[in-house]
């Protein structure tokens, strides 16, 4: 008879039916929750949040600005409009309406200033010629002869200012003569600035804006600088766009959904000044095309996710409690091995070869 059977009480007690249930459940989720820590892969991402934007600069949103001082005196497009490059969209009067006028009467008086100096300089020319003759025959002092070089290289100089007269002359005109404002290029007017309709304007203030279409898209992302050290061109990136419905995961993209596929183009070497670094992304050949710019614009906010190495649930789990940067992604090309790996290596492409030519070699022969 065992100690247990005199205690007949202990002997009758079962445990219930829930608590065996919940042994069991903790028996066999231990093992599954260690066997899932640490071989379910996990693709680690450096996160990063920003906007669309145009690659080319001349893509992008445009301010359109006087070109001469004056008022507005008539628009030639509204809000909204689409325009071609070169289309006006203001014109600009001076305060003076005669300005033009006389800007073209100091030119032709400037024109007869050049013309009579160009005349007297000729003269002065033949004076000298003359009194070289005179000096060389012992008819004329030296003196005279030095002095009708001076006058002309005094008409020379008067030559010269007029010219440069005619120059500002010309440019004052030509700026003055720009008085309708253009597009610089095809695209949609997005806002116009009526306030400077009825006050004057100067050279440079703002007229309109101009938004382009069908730019060449790319996604700028705001990445935090200790994950910027790990990015490298051509990642692949995940992207969110704002207003598009998707379901992430950012450790596994393959269950993901409506999300789109991107490339990191480039990396800034300085941070903004919130102190994030900018990437600039791109999308990727041959993946799924981004949205219509009809429903991703330019400046739509954006998510993104740049995938990094692949490693283990646990180990990542084990990484954010400890707040661990991410792993190190290896260089794309490895430089030479050295010692014995490099010796196996060798010895392993040698084979390789070798194999290869006597491939090559019955194939011949049959």
């Amino acid at each position: 008879m065992s100690r247990f059977e005199r205690f007949a009480t202990l002997s009758a007690m079962r445990p219930p039916r829930v608590m065996r249930v919940v042994a069991w459940m903790i028996a066999l989720s231990i093992p599954a929750i260690v066997a899932f820590l640490l071989l379910v892969p996990w693709v680690q991402t450096a996160p990063g949040r920003g906007s669309v934007t145009a690659l080319d600069p001349h893509d992008r949103v445009q301010q359109v600005t006087a070109l001469v001082p004056g008022r507005v005196e008539q628009w030639y497009v509204n809000d909204g409009q689409e325009v071609k490059a070169g289309a006006p969209i203001a014109r600009i009067v001076d305060n003076d309406p005669d300005v033009l006028t006389r800007m073209a009467a100091e030119r032709a008086q400037v024109l007869a200033q050049i013309d009579s100096v160009a005349q007297a300089m000729a003269v002065a020319k033949l004076d000298v010629e003359r009194t070289r003759s005179l000096y060389a025959d012992g008819l004329a002092a030296r003196r005279d002869y030095e002095n009708t070089q001076i006058k002309v290289a005094e008409h020379a100089a008067k030559l010269a200012e007029a010219k440069a007269k005619l120059s500002r002359v010309d440019i004052a005109l030509n700026r003055q003569s720009a008085q309708v404002v253009r597009a610089p290029r095809d695209g949609r007017i997005q806002a116009i600035n009526t306030s400077v309709g009825a006050a004057l304007v100067s050279a440079g203030d703002w007229l309109a804006t101009l938004a382009p279409e069908n730019s060449r898209r790319v996604v700028e992302l705001q990445i935090d600088g200790r994950d910027v050290a790990m990015v490298r061109r051509g990642q692949r990136v995940r992207l969110n766009f704002e207003g598009w419905p998707a379901i992430q995961f950012s450790g596994w993209p393959s269950v993901a959904q409506g999300m789109f596929d991107g490339r990191v183009r480039s990396i800034d070497p300085s941070a903004l000044d919130n102190g994030l670094f900018r990437v600039l992304v791109e999308p990727m050949p041959g993946a799924r095309a981004w949205p219509d710019s009809n429903f991703v614009r330019l400046g739509s906010k954006v998510r993104g996710w740049i995938q990094m190495n692949t490693v283990s649930v646990g180990y990542e789990l084990w990484r954010q409690l400890n707040d661990f940067p991410l792993e190190m992604t290896p260089p794309e090309n490895p430089g030479p091995r050295k010692g014995l790996g490099k010796a196996l290596s060798d010895k392993g492409d040698k084979a390789k070869s070798k194999s290869k030519a006597k491939d090559s070699y019955e194939e011949e022969g049959k």
